[in-house]
C-alpha cells in the first residue's frame, strides 16, 4: 500500500507544480473603458494645443479622470470611471468651469497621466 501512495503522491506533486506554472503573471490593470474612449476620440481629432491628456485622480472617495481645456474657452472635463462626465473644473468663459465641482483643485490626490497625445 505504501508503495502505491508514492507514485500517486509524486504525481500530484509534479501536476501542482504545472498548474502553477500556467497561470500567467499579473500584468498591469487594464485600461478603464472611459479613458480608451477619449484616447479614441481625441486621435481622430486634430493635434490640440497644447495636446490632449487624460489625468487619473483620487477625489471624493472615487477615481477620476480629468481632462484639461484643450485651448481658449473649451471647458476641461472630470469623469468617474463609469464614463459619466461630473463636471468641468476649470476652463470656458470664465475659467472657473461650470461651478459644479468647486473643490476639486483643493481635494484631488494621487495624480497620475494617464494618457498624452504623442501627435503634437
Amino acid at each position: 500500500m505504501t508503495a502505491l501512495r508514492r507514485p500517486t503522491l509524486a504525481l500530484l506533486l509534479v501536476a501542482g507544480l504545472f498548474a502553477g506554472c500556467a497561470t500567467a503573471p499579473p500584468g498591469p490593470p487594464p485600461t478603464p473603458t472611459v479613458v480608451e474612449t477619449l484616447m479614441e476620440k481625441f486621435q481622430s481629432e486634430p493635434v490640440a494645443n497644447p495636446p490632449r491628456s487624460i489625468w487619473r485622480y483620487d477625489f471624493q472617495g472615487r477615481t477620476v479622470f480629468y481632462v484639461p481645456p484643450a485651448c481658449c474657452d473649451i471647458p476641461s472635463a472630470l469623469y468617474d470611471a463609469a464614463g459619466t462626465q461630473l463636471c468641468s473644473p476649470d476652463g470656458g468663459l470664465t475659467g472657473r468651469g461650470d461651478g459644479k465641482c468647486p473643490t476639486f483643485f483643493q481635494e484631488r490626490t494621487g495624480e497620475a497621466l494617464v494618457w498624452r497625445d504623442s501627435r503634437g
